[in-house]
């Protein structure tokens, strides 16, 4: 393992040779690593310049779990001083060290369906899907209720938000591409059993009110469908049309 550069506490990186005193001062070192890391310092590696009079010496790392991580202890001293001072001790990760992922924050670490009985999602303050419920929504069903009622909520979707919004459903389930409306008679936007949306949202979603259908309750877009439309309808042939014999099952024989 090699440590990087960097020192722990200047930040900062040089090629210049360590200063002598600081450079020899390596059980001192080994001291200020001990008294933080016990028995998980082990061999010495390195000593890397910081700066004017600022060393960090490396010593290799034995805790579970931080697979190539080493110990920095950096030290310093005044000029014209001989006397070296312990500046900090960190543990730092090398070159080929094992490192958690990047931190997601948890509104974009959360997935549909994630949401569970009991649980409570946050608002976030600045979310692009909504605005004020004092800014004109460019929404006309929106603004003509709040009108009405001559109250309103706290915030009401963005226009941004109701695109986001009807592109997930449109590509989702409901949407015309599930398996289930390619095969279907008709499309919603036909079919007697939806309720469409108010607002924008109109003319291109509704809520099935079909308790037949797989999707009862749900939003679906006007092009989706499936087989429990409101006309769809079977064809059953004739008896005149069929060929061949007829035989009455409903006979009884003795």
């Amino acid at each position: 393992m090699t440590p990087t550069k960097q020192t722990a506490g200047a930040g900062a990186r040089t090629t210049a040779a360590p200063d002598a005193v600081l450079a020899a001062a390596v059980e001192q070192a080994r001291t200020a690593a001990l008294d933080v890391g016990g028995a998980s310092v082990g061999e010495h590696l390195a000593a890397v310049a910081g700066g004017e009079r600022l060393v960090t010496h490396a010593f290799s790392a034995s805790l579970p779990g931080y697979a190539g991580w080493y110990w920095a202890v950096t030290l310093a001293r005044a000029p014209r001083s001989k006397a070296a001072t312990v500046d900090e001790v960190v543990l730092l990760p090398g070159a080929e060290a094992l490192l958690a992922p990047a931190w997601v924050p948890w509104h974009e670490r959360l997935r549909p369906g994630d949401l569970s009985p009991g649980d409570l999602l946050p608002s976030v303050a600045d979310d692009p899907r909504l605005v004020p419920a004092y800014v004109a929504s460019d929404d006309p069903a929106v603004e003509a209720v709040a009108f009405e009622l001559g109250l309103g909520r706290v915030r009401v979707m963005s226009r941004d938000g109701r695109l986001d919004t009807a592109e997930r459903w449109y590509a989702g389930d409901g949407g015309p591409d599930a398996s289930m409306a390619k095969q279907a008679p008709a499309p919603c936007g036909t079919c007697g059993f939806l309720l469409p949306l108010a607002g924008s949202l109109q003319a291109g979603f509704g809520v099935c009110g079909n308790e037949i259908s797989a999707t009862d309750g749900r939003v679906v877009s006007v092009e989706y469908g499936c087989g429990a439309h409101s006309e769809a309808a079977v064809v059953v042939p004739s008896l005149a049309e069929l060929t061949g014999d007829v035989y009455d099952d409903g006979d009884s024989f003795s």
